[in-house]
């Protein structure tokens, strides 16, 4: 028989209540208690409590037995902080996906992002450019009171929270919706004018402008970010957040980059692209690549070549990548027809013409420059409807 109901009603469920009634109970009963959402920390606190006593079973036994007087006596009354409770069951404080109770974590000014276009050329040297930022700083005349000591006032649009929670009927539904405080600018603090610092107005910092080094490392990919610990706007009570800077990695005119590999196209004539010879690769520092192709090797306009070792460095010092080279072979527009002869003589013979029957006459005709406005299309299938041709039905 239980002694005494006080736990249970203040979860709402009957003293019979199995575990899983008491854990959606106390979920339901602490969303609306909780601090955080605008709720009475003392109810938040007791409801808490009393979750704690009920879900652990030996607790639950005593103060069954013999009420709240059962568990001082067994010295079961002390527990866990309730927002340590809550975090552990449903996590981050419940609400805004945080990384702990919201009571031990302090709290942090946002972070700075800010992002940096390099080149290619950059990011394969590596180097150092200065950022320039503006930042809040706590005021030193007033070291971030805002006033004269003792001029704060707890605000009394949100009662000291900074925040406002206001409800929204969405059919059946009520939302709970949370904005700053506009009283106080989301301080929940208030200093009236008379008492104000003269230096920040009681706005407790200044802005202040600041000058960092940003060390672009040889390999760094676009994406990649470099931080600066506690140099974000600074706040008095809060932790100083972090300048996050992002590297943007800029188009190239003739290398694309794969991770640590670099692709280009080269353009080689026809004469070194069947006979062998040389051409010459500006790499992305002080040095150009000489590349030799042997005679007797042939190469086909799009072949795909390998350097091996001149990709991008390895921002981890391994292996750098790899440079791969297509080959896209330039034709001359004419040729004088008294080297044909050498070139028969060189080149393999010509195929000739397809053969046809008999009765296939044979006509001869020349080809010429298409006139580029009249060209038509090469992929059937790239015709939308516009270029469809439109039936119309004749009239009765």
């Amino acid at each position: 028989m239980v002694v005494e109901t006080k736990y249970y009603d203040l979860l709402e469920v009957d003293p019979n209540a199995s575990e899983s009634d008491l854990k959606k109970a106390y979920r339901k009963k602490a969303l609306r208690a909780h601090p955080d959402k605008g709720g009475d920390a003392e109810v938040f606190k007791e409801i808490t409590h009393a979750y704690e006593v009920l879900s652990d079973p030996q607790k639950r036994r005593m103060y069954d037995e013999g009420g709240e007087a059962g568990l001082n006596d067994a010295g079961g009354m002390g527990g866990m902080d309730p927002q340590d409770l809550f975090s552990q069951l449903f996590g981050g404080g419940g609400f805004f996906g945080g990384g702990g109770p919201s009571r031990s974590t302090a709290r942090k000014t946002k972070d700075l992002v800010h992002r940096v276009h390099v080149t290619l050329e950059d990011l394969y040297k590596g180097k150092t450019t200065k950022l320039a930022l503006t930042r809040n700083v706590i005021c030193s005349k007033c070291k971030g009171k805002g006033g004269k000591e003792g001029a704060t006032k707890t605000c009394t649009g949100c009662n000291g929270r900074g925040i406002r929670v206001t409800l929204r009927q969405m059919g059946p539904m009520i939302q709970q919706i949370q904005s700053g405080c506009d009283e106080c600018g989301g301080t929940g603090e208030t200093i009236a004018a008379k008492d104000r610092c003269t230096q920040c107005k009681g706005k407790k910092v200044l802005p202040e402008k600041k000058f960092l080094e940003v060390h672009i490392d040889k390999g760094m990919k676009g994406g990649q970010t470099v931080q600066f610990r506690g140099e974000s706007d600074q706040s008095p009570g809060a932790e100083t957040g972090d300048v996050v800077i992002v590297i943007e990695e800029k188009p190239h005119d003739r290398f694309k980059r794969q991770e640590n590999d670099l692709l280009i196209d080269v353009e080689i004539d026809l004469l070194t692209a069947l006979a062998g010879g040389e051409f010459t690769i500006k790499h992305l520092d002080d040095r150009a690549l000489l590349v030799k192709i042997e005679p007797g090797e042939v190469i086909k306009h799009g072949d795909m070549k390998v350097i091996h070792g001149q990709g991008m460095p390895s921002q981890r010092h391994h292996e750098p990548g790899d440079m791969y080279v297509k080959l896209n072979v330039t034709f001359p527009d004419t040729i004088a027809p008294e080297n044909i002869r050498y070139l028969e003589k060189a080149l393999p013979k010509r195929n000739p013409p397809q053969t046809f029957p008999k009765n296939i006459a044979i006509e001869e005709v020349t080809m010429d420059e298409p006139d580029s406005r009249r060209q038509p299309m090469r992929d059937p299938d790239a015709m939308d409807e516009d270029t469809e041709p439109r039936v119309q039905c004749a009239n009765q």
